[in-house]
């Protein structure tokens, strides 16, 4: 089962560019060379995106092999695909990762189990219910991430297949 995604780096430092595309190649089993441009957002970083097609499953192979490294800003997207939901990844120094099951329409999709949990633990006082089903969407995520998403428009994309 096939689909496809899109990788935004979102902020790298210079010397670990190389390193990043090592580890997409990695997962994807083909060399990669991103084209890389300056993110204005964070002065003295580099930002990137392409978009990919492959197994389902590869959208965490690729926030797995990312995920290690403090300085790096990064999403990573999946479409749904027959029998498969569609995946967000995002990940900040300070936040560390998100995932979140998203829909057809790209909407993201709460499990029951988490949505009762958080109602649980407003009930008993422990959390705010508005807070916890923020966190549940990504809004801190978002929040961090959003500067750099409006500093990357217009940046290239180059399109990579996984070798089968």
């Amino acid at each position: 089962m096939t689909t496809r995604g899109v990788l935004y780096v979102h902020s790298a430092p210079r010397a670990l560019c190389p390193h990043v595309e090592w580890a997409i190649a990695g997962v994807l089993g083909t060399r990669v060379g991103l084209d890389w441009i300056r993110q204005p957002a964070a002065p003295g970083t580099w930002r990137s995106e392409f978009s990919w097609q492959g197994q389902a499953g590869i959208a965490s192979k690729l926030a797995s092999a990312l995920r290690g490294w403090q300085l790096l800003r990064f999403e990573v997207t999946a479409e749904p695909s027959a029998g498969v939901e569609g995946e967000r990844y995002s990940c900040t120094p300070d936040l560390g990762i998100f995932h979140a099951v998203t829909g057809i329409h790209g909407d993201i999709m709460i499990p029951e189990d988490r949505l009762r949990a958080a109602l649980v633990r407003s009930q008993r006082g422990e959390t705010d219910l508005e807070s916890d089903v923020a966190k549940l969407l990504g809004k801190p995520w978002d929040d961090e991430l959003e500067p750099f998403r409006h500093a990357g428009e217009g940046a290239p994309v180059r399109w990579l297949h996984q070798v089968v």
